[in-house]
């Protein structure tokens, strides 16, 4: 038996630990190219996403009615650059779907945290320590879809090689 979504999320990441549990809940999370933004003067990266609610969705037992999405806001502080691989920050009529964000230390406590999207695409941040914000922005709506994709849509740790065009 389903039930609507629970309180708002509102997740601070301070380590890797931490950053696995709202990349849990931004699994599958749409996102519009044209809402994601790094802003270099201000060593900061932010996106707008519709992240699906998968604890209301295992809650819900297969409950159609317990399929939700909610828009929310992600903010990563202490960002010294950006990389892109595959996808087009800023193009409006394009949309991704996210997988995971997953972070390996370099320098630390900085290193990169990498967003990984279905279809190969990935975005790379090179950070001073991790430092980020998961946070719903309003109410959840009710989806009849939920979220399936084949296995291999992507191969986190793979593509950070390759991310060598420069955002911002």
């Amino acid at each position: 038996m389903g039930s609507f979504p629970k309180a708002p999320l509102k997740l601070i990441a301070l380590d890797e630990d931490d950053l696995k549990v709202i990349s849990a809940h931004l699994q599958d999370a749409v996102i519009r190219m044209a809402d994601m933004a790094y802003v270099p003067g201000e060593h900061r990266f932010a996106a707008i996403l519709n992240r699906f609610d998968w604890l209301s969705a295992v809650e819900g037992e297969g409950d159609p009615a317990a399929l939700h999405r909610c828009r929310c806001a992600l903010r990563f502080e202490r960002v010294k650059r950006a990389q892109v691989l595959n996808i087009h920050p800023g193009e409006t009529t394009e949309f991704a779907e996210l997988l995971a964000v997953t972070y390996e230390e370099s320098e630390p406590p900085g290193g990169f945290i990498t967003l990984y999207f279905a279809g190969g695409g990935a975005l790379r941040l090179h950070v001073e320590c991790i430092e980020a914000e998961m946070r719903d922005l309003g109410a959840a709506w009710k989806t009849a879809i939920k979220p399936e994709h084949a296995l291999g849509d992507a191969e986190p740790g793979s593509p950070t090689a390759e991310l060598v065009r420069d955002s911002g």
